[in-house]
C-alpha cells in the first residue's frame, strides 16, 4: 500500500512540476487511480483536468468541480483563498486517509459521534496515542502507518496556504516519521446532512 501511495504522490508531483504546464487534476480519488498487474498506480480520467502556465501559483475556475469527500474546501468557499495545485493536495490526502484507515471518510452509521469524520477521529486517536484500529501489523506497519497519517494531515489541512506541494509530500513519505512534525488538526467537518461520495477502495487496499 505504501507503494500504491508513493506511486500516486509521484504522478501527481509530476503533473504540477514535470510538464511545460501545470496539470491540476481536480478529482484525485480511490475511482481514479488505477493499478496494472503488480500495482503500479497510474493516475487515470482527465476529464475535469485544466492546463495553466507554470508561473501561475493562483489560477482561474468558473465553478468548483470534483467529487464530495475530496473535493477541496477552497472550491466551495470562496473565502478560503485562492484556487492552486494545493487543491490536488488536499484530494490526495482524503486519498490517503481512506487508504490507511480502510474506510469511507464520512461514516455516517458509526457508534459514535467522534468516529463519523474520519480525519477527525483519526487525529484525536494519534494525539492522544491511542490505537488506529488498523489490524494485526509489524511495528514497522504501524510506524508507516502514523507516517502516512501525519502526511495525509498536512495535505487536508482548511487553508491551501497551510497545506505542503506534493513534492514536500514526497520528501515526508521518503523520510524517517520521527522527523515528521504533527500539523494542527483540520477542522473542516462536514455537517450530518452533507451527502458522502460513493466510494470503492478495495482496489486500491487488496495489496495491504
Amino acid at each position: 500500500m505504501f507503494d500504491i501511495v508513493l506511486g500516486v504522490a509521484r504522478g501527481i508531483d509530476y503533473l504540477h512540476r514535470g510538464c511545460d504546464m501545470q496539470i491540476l487534476h481536480f478529482d484525485i480519488k480511490p475511482h481514479n487511480i488505477l493499478l496494472d498487474e503488480n500495482f503500479n498506480p497510474k493516475v487515470s480520467d482527465f476529464s475535469l483536468a485544466k492546463l495553466y502556465s507554470v508561473d501561475d501559483s493562483i489560477v482561474s475556475l468558473t465553478a468548483a468541480r470534483g467529487t464530495i469527500g475530496y473535493i477541496a474546501p477552497e472550491l466551495v468557499y470562496k473565502n478560503l483563498g485562492g484556487i492552486s495545485y494545493k487543491a490536488d493536495v488536499y484530494s490526495f490526502g482524503m486519498l490517503l486517509m481512506e487508504m490507511v484507515g480502510r474506510r469511507k471518510n464520512v461514516n455516517a452509521f458509526a457508534e459514535h459521534t467522534s468516529q463519523i469524520y474520519l480525519p477527525s477521529w483519526m487525529y484525536d486517536r494519534l494525539d492522544q496515542g491511542e490505537d488506529m484500529e488498523l489490524g494485526d501489523i509489524s511495528d514497522d506497519e504501524k510506524a508507516m502507518a502514523r507516517k502516512m497519517i501525519i502526511t495525509a494531515f498536512w495535505c487536508i489541512q482548511l487553508q491551501p496556504a497551510d497545506r505542503h506541494s506534493m513534492n514536500k509530500v514526497l520528501k515526508m513519505l521518503e523520510s524517517d516519521v520521527e522527523l515528521l512534525e504533527m500539523p494542527p488538526k483540520p477542522f473542516h467537518q462536514p455537517s450530518n446532512d452533507e451527502p458522502s461520495a460513493s466510494l470503492d477502495v478495495e482496489t486500491i487496499t487488496s495489496s495491504g
